[in-house]
């Protein structure tokens, strides 16, 4: 018997998603939210030349909640991964003011 830990070999993790799953779901606003014990992160799709009243309208289109330590990976994680697209397309552009004004509701 060896004197050595074994080495935990990485476990592959399989995930089922249908077809709608895959094909994503598009956003151009993201709205974050955080308490003491978790991150909310609303995905909003904000229709283009669409309004009522003159104000904007948009559609929440996915509501992750995570726990803080999992925000701090997601953040680390986009980082890097836009570090590597700028270093292989270029520096992205942002645009010099926000579509939508901050004061966005959400309706139930």
């Amino acid at each position: 018997m060896s004197d050595t830990p074994q080495q935990q070999q990485p476990q592959q993790v399989q995930i089922k998603a249908d077809e709608k799953e895959m094909l994503g779901q598009y956003s151009n606003l993201a709205m974050i939210h955080h308490s003491p014990e978790e991150f909310t992160f609303n995905y909003v799709y904000v229709f283009p030349n669409v309004a009522a009243a003159g104000a904007p309208q948009g559609k929440l289109v996915a509501s992750v909640i995570v726990n803080p330590a999992h925000a701090k990976r997601l953040w680390r994680a986009l980082g890097e991964n836009i570090a590597r697209y700028e270093a292989q397309f270029g520096t992205i552009r942002e645009n010099p003011a926000p579509a939508v004004a901050p004061t966005v509701g959400l309706l139930q």
